[in-house]
């Protein structure tokens, strides 16, 4: 049960994640969490250096769906000025928003990679529902309520993973 948890990957920042990384492993399409994952959870626009990553995708014909359990107005507030498709209020780690994404960018499940910063949204939904996951460090030190429960149970997670040498890199 608990290696639904298990990401098969794990970078510091979404900016280690380049497309010729993607294609040597035969990915075509990224379903990425917003919060934390991309920017601050409380930052409403992306930066420069995001913008960037973004273009370097799209150059490189990667597709790119933002997935993501916060309200519509926030997502869409987000994702419309640098027109990437999203989903809002995906009740992730159901499977769900997942599979729309993937119907959505008319790619297959091995061709496509879920990243996120929070194990038991991001990385169970995107096992779960049979993607490849890349877990990446939050962007801020910081959580609203209900992501706070949830690092606290992820500790407990990863730290069972590092005594079994499932894992090796650090938080």
């Amino acid at each position: 049960m608990l290696k639904q948890f298990l990401p098969d990957q794990h970078a510091k920042s979404i900016f280690e994640i380049t497309p010729e990384v993607l294609k040597e492993k035969g990915i075509k399409g990224i379903i990425t969490d917003l919060d934390n994952t991309l920017v601050e959870w409380d930052r409403p626009n992306a930066t420069p250096r995001l913008i960037k990553w973004f273009e370097e995708m799209k150059h490189s014909n990667v597709k790119i769906t933002i997935v993501s359990n916060n309200n519509e107005d926030r997502v869409r507030s987000f994702s419309d000025p640098l027109n990437i498709p999203f989903i809002p209020a995906a009740r992730k780690p159901l499977g769900r928003a997942f599979n729309r994404a993937l119907m959505e960018m008319g790619l297959a499940k091995e061709e496509t990679v879920v990243i996120g910063d929070q194990l038991l949204t991001d990385v169970l939904g995107g096992n779960r529902s049979g993607f490849r996951t890349i877990l990446v460090v939050p962007v801020a030190q910081t959580d609203g309520f209900i992501t706070r429960f949830n690092r606290k149970v992820e500790r407990k997670i990863l730290n069972w993973f590092r005594k079994k040498g499932m894992i090796q890199w650090e938080d």
